[in-house]
């Protein structure tokens, strides 16, 4: 036994004994390995088995909190009409909810006019770096850097920094793996998980990233609930694991002593 295993175990003892939890995932990264080509990320097998027992679990909502664009977070997870897992895309600016479907915090004309602006600035002025990729989003836009080399990476998030910072100072600027993101909204991934926790009346709280803007929601927990980080990198999380296979391992595990102790 590591001397990680006990902290785990506790933590897991907790949360299946809680009246109502919500389980809130990242997914790129954290149920997904991360690809080259965004669109290309779908859930490994045993994160989509371990998904599916915590929401046939008692008393149990699952949600997937996510820097995407809800349409494109819709595409990767294989999300239909019917599920019963929430969404959080944009970093909490736009919600999927069973039931209601899409809650939008909604857009000002001026603000979309200024992102198609910024974006296509952005398109233009990077044009020439190799593998660098504008992703559009619903409220900016990201850069990603992921099949560019060290130097053409540095340049581009350069010249677009210099972009946003010229056109619009007050934009929100997201750091990520090898992206760079920039919005009109300031919604972050722990005001997702409080109006997650809110919606659904949870009393206790699992949530699992991999990246620096998921620290945003681990540092916002209480403590009866619990951050798990997946893989390397700071953290304040209490629960660790090096991989995907792992999270969905206690996730799992979380789902069969839930059932055992709610069923």
């Amino acid at each position: 036994m590591t001397a990680a295993e006990p902290a785990t175990g506790d933590a897991i003892a907790r949360l299946a004994a809680s009246t109502r939890l919500l389980v809130a995932l990242d997914f790129d990264g954290t149920l997904s390995p991360l690809e080259d080509e965004p669109m290309d990320a779908r859930m490994l097998p045993a994160a989509r088995d371990a998904v599916e027992a915590l929401v046939a679990a008692p008393e149990t909502m699952v949600a997937f909190v996510s820097g995407r664009s809800l349409v494109d977070l819709r595409v990767i997870a294989e999300h239909r009409d019917g599920s019963r897992v929430l969404l959080a895309g944009s970093h909490g600016a736009e919600f999927w909810i069973p039931g209601e479907g899409l809650v939008s915090h909604g857009e000002d004309e001026a603000d979309v006019r200024l992102r198609d602006t910024l974006r296509a600035h952005a398109e233009r002025a990077t044009a020439h770096l190799e593998g660098v990729w504008i992703e559009p989003k619903t409220f900016g836009f990201g850069v990603h850097t992921r099949r560019a080399d060290a130097a053409d990476a540095a340049e581009a998030n350069r010249i677009v920094d210099g972009i946003v910072a010229d056109e619009a100072p007050h934009w929100r600027r997201r750091t990520g793996h090898n992206i760079v993101e920039f919005a009109f909204r300031h919604e972050g991934k722990d005001s997702a998980v409080a109006e997650l926790r809110e919606r659904v009346g949870a009393t206790a709280v699992l949530f699992a990233g991999d990246d620096v803007t998921d620290e945003d929601a681990i540092a916002s927990l209480g403590p009866g609930d619990v951050g798990v980080r997946v893989g390397d990198g700071p953290s304040s999380a209490a629960v660790r694991v090096p991989d995907i296979a792992a999270l969905a391992g206690l996730l799992s595990r979380l789902a069969e002593e839930r059932t055992r102790a709610l069923g």
